[in-house]
C-alpha cells in the first residue's frame, strides 16, 4: 500500500495533482482547499490511501495526517465511500469536521456535495464519541508548513457562506490573477481576496 509520497508537484487542477516521486508521476484526489494551497514545482509531502473498486485504481491524498485519519474514519460509516468522505474534507478542513460530528451539527455536514441530512446524521450517530478530537486539531494545526494558508482561509471562508469548494477555488485564483495579489496569499490580504473572490460569484450567479 502507498502509504505516503514526497515528491514535486508537476501540474494541478480542480479535482486532482500530479505527483512526480522517485520517476513515477502520481494522481491523486485531495480535498479542495489543499489543492489551492499547491502549485507546480512545489517540494510537498502527502499522506495517501489507495482505494481499489471495480471501476477504477485511486489514490487519494492529504497534507496532513488528521486529514487522512478523518478520511478513513468517515468510511467506517455504511454507506459513506471514498468519495463522499473526500467531499466532507473538500467543504470542512478536518478538525472543523471532527467539531461538527462531536456537536451533533448536521446541518454543517450536509452542506458536502452527495451526502444530504440523512447520510449527516448517519455520521454523527456512528462516529459521534470515536473521534480523538483533540488529536484531530493539534494534528491539523501542525501540519502544511509550505502550504498556502490564506488561500485554504478564503476558500474555507466562501465554502461557510454555501459556495461549492472547486466554485470558490477558481473564484481565489481568479481573484488573485485579475489584481495582481501574489500567492501564497499573505495574511493582509486574506479579507480582500475574500471580498473580490465573493464579488465574482455573486456576479456569476
Amino acid at each position: 500500500m502507498i502509504g505516503m509520497l514526497v515528491g514535486q508537484v508537476e501540474a494541478v487542477d480542480a479535482a486532482a495533482v500530479l505527483i512526480m516521486a522517485s520517476g513515477v508521476g502520481f494522481e491523486i484526489r485531495m480535498p479542495a482547499a489543499e489543492l489551492a494551497a499547491l502549485h507546480a514545482g512545489q517540494e510537498v509531502k502527502v499522506y495517501t490511501s489507495l482505494n481499489v473498486s471495480q471501476d477504477a485504481i485511486t489514490l487519494f491524498g492529504f497534507l496532513s495526517q488528521a486529514a487522512k485519519r478523518m478520511f478513513l474514519q468517515l468510511q467506517k460509516v455504511s454507506g459513506i465511500g471514498p468519495r463522499v468522505a473526500l467531499s466532507l474534507l473538500s467543504t470542512l478542513p478536518p478538525e472543523r469536521l471532527a467539531r461538527a460530528v462531536a456537536d451533533g451539527d448536521a446541518a454543517a455536514l450536509a452542506k458536502a456535495p452527495g451526502l444530504g441530512r440523512k447520510g449527516a446524521q448517519k455520521i454523527i450517530l456512528e462516529l459521534k464519541g470515536s473521534i480523538d478530537l483533540d488529536q484531530i486539531e493539534v494534528g491539523a494545526s501542525a501540519s502544511l508548513p509550505h502550504a498556502d494558508t490564506g488561500t485554504m482561509q478564503v476558500i474555507e471562508g466562501l465554502i461557510s457562506l454555501g459556495w461549492r469548494a472547486q466554485d470558490a477555488e477558481l473564484a481565489v485564483h481568479s481573484a488573485c490573477e485579475d489584481n495582481g495579489i501574489v500567492t501564497p496569499i499573505a495574511a493582509k490580504d486574506v479579507p480582500r481576496v475574500l471580498k473580490l473572490a465573493l464579488a465574482s460569484l455573486d456576479r456569476g450567479r
